[in-house]
Formats: C-alpha cells, sequence, structure tokens
C-alpha cells in the first residue's frame, strides 16, 4: 500500500490507524533515511497506543531503546538501532523480551536474521518538492486493513 503523507496531521493520522491496529507480538519496522519522518510517525503511534496525546516521547537514539506501558498491560517498545552494527547487540537491548509486546524499530537493517516474520515493514520517504510531505510504503499486515 502506498500512502502519500502531506503533513505531519497526515503522519500522525496514519500512526493512529496503526495504533489501532497493532496487538501484543506486533512488530512495525520503519525504513528510510535520515530525516525520512521514522522517528515523527513511532512518536505520533506511541501517543495514540497510550491514549494521551501529550505523552512524552524521546528519541532514543542514545539509549537505543524506551519502553511505553499501554492500556490492557501491554508494553511498546521503541528501538533506534542506528548505532548499532548488527543484531549481536540486540540480546543486551532485551529484544526477546520486547517482542512479547508491540516493537516499533528504526532501521531494522540492524536486525538481521531477527527481523520478525510477519512484520509490518514502513518505508519512508521525504518528498522533495515539500518539506513536510512523505510517501509511506506499507508491506505486510496481510488482512488488516
Amino acid at each position: 500500500m502506498r500512502i502519500r503523507l502531506p503533513d505531519l496531521a497526515a503522519t500522525e493520522a496514519l500512526a493512529a490507524r496503526l495504533a489501532a491496529r497493532a496487538r501484543p507480538g506486533d512488530a512495525i519496522l520503519l525504513e528510510g533515511p535520515l530525516g525520512a519522518g521514522k522517528s515523527a510517525l513511532a512518536r505520533a503511534f506511541l501517543r495514540a497506543a497510550s491514549g494521551d496525546p501529550a505523552l512524552e516521547v524521546p528519541s532514543p537514539t542514545f539509549t537505543l531503546v524506551q519502553s511505553y506501558p499501554l492500556p490492557g498491560g501491554v508494553v511498546a517498545h521503541h528501538f533506534d538501532l542506528y548505532r548499532l552494527e548488527g543484531p549481536a547487540g540486540l540480546r543486551e537491548l532485551g529484544w526477546e523480551e520486547a517482542r512479547e509486546g508491540i516493537v516499533l524499530v528504526e532501521w531494522p537493517d540492524r536486525l538481521g536474521p531477527l527481523a520478525p516474520a510477519g512484520a509490518l515493514r514502513i518505508a519512508l520517504a521525504p518528498d522533495p518538492a515539500a518539506e513536510e510531505a512523505r510517501e509511506a510504503v506499507l508491506t505486510g499486515w496481510e488482512g488488516r486493513w
């Protein structure tokens, strides 16, 4: 599925749709270059999933992972693997335990063979003609849309 996101509000609306469909064990893999909107989409997803539009969602660029309790006892984990060279360091980050909840992963190429089958992949690309515009290509979650 290809979606044009003309502004941040459209990105937030997509994130809210994803949050409504996500369930424990799901992985959402966010791909794209720096500045493509991966963190903005993850932040909006976590705010929508938590039901708290003011939820503070710092980028996990340096901590590599941030965890957020959601309603119903589910925990969402936001991974930013940019500084990770490969899957070897994932065990130390609690990857296996995190998979019991919902995981959002920026730079999922660093997962290597640990990339979950059945994950929703979202490839984001900025639109050079419009500063806030993005294009999102979603693959996975067949039957959920």
